[in-house]
C-alpha cells in the first residue's frame, strides 16, 4: 500500500485519504462509483451520476503547520489528552445535490501544495465520462497492484499523479 497525493492505493484499492479500518470513516473509487465506507456515511455514488468530487478542508504542508504539529504533540502527550485524527471532506455532487463525506487524511503534517493541486485535477478527471474514469482508475489500480513496499518519493508522486490527471498528454 502507498500514498500518492490525496489517495492512498492499497493493491488494486484506491480511497481518498487513507483506508479506514472497523467502523472508521473512508472514501473509496471503485469502477462502479465512489462509496462512502464507515459509521453513517455508507452509501455508493455511481459515476454516471457524479457531476463533481472535490475536497476540503485538507491540510496543505507548511513550516508553520509542521510547528504547530509539534507542539500539538508534545501537548497531546505531555497532558495525556488525544484529538481525533485530522480529516479531510470529500464532496460528492450529483443532481440530487451533494453529499460530504469524511476520509482520515493519510499523512501527519499535510500534503504538498503541488500534490494537492495535482489531486484535485485527477479527481476532476475521475467525473469526465465513463471511458476517462475507467482509463484512469485502471491505471491507478494497476499501480497498486504491480507497487511494492511503501510510498514512493515526493517527485515520483507528482509524476504519477500527472501521469493519471493527463497533464503529459495535455503538454505534448
Amino acid at each position: 500500500m502507498a500514498m500518492v497525493g490525496l489517495f492512498w492505493i492499497a493493491e488494486g484499492d484506491v480511497y481518498v485519504g487513507s483506508k479506514p479500518s472497523g467502523l472508521a470513516p473512508g472514501v473509496r473509487l471503485t469502477p462502479e462509483g465512489v462509496a462512502g465506507l464507515g459509521h453513517k456515511q455508507e452509501g455508493l455514488w455511481l459515476w454516471d451520476d457524479v457531476r463533481g468530487l472535490t475536497v476540503e478542508d485538507v491540510p496543505v504542508k507548511s513550516l508553520r503547520r509542521q510547528v504547530g504539529m509539534v507542539v500539538d504533540m508534545a501537548l497531546t502527550v505531555g497532558l495525556g489528552g488525544g484529538e481525533d485524527a485530522p480529516s479531510m471532506t470529500v464532496c460528492v455532487e450529483t443532481a440530487d445535490g451533494e453529499a460530504e463525506l469524511t476520509a482520515y487524511v493519510a499523512t501527519a503534517y499535510g500534503y504538498s501544495q503541488r500534490e494537492y493541486d495535482l489531486s484535485r485535477a485527477l479527481l476532476t478527471r475521475l467525473t469526465e465520462g465513463a471511458a476517462t474514469m475507467m482509463t484512469t482508475l485502471s491505471a491507478m489500480a494497476e499501480w497498486g497492484r504491480s507497487h511494492e513496499g511503501g510510498s514512493p518519493r515526493r517527485y515520483e508522486r507528482e509524476r504519477l499523479l500527472r501521469e493519471w490527471a493527463g497533464e503529459n498528454a495535455a503538454r505534448a
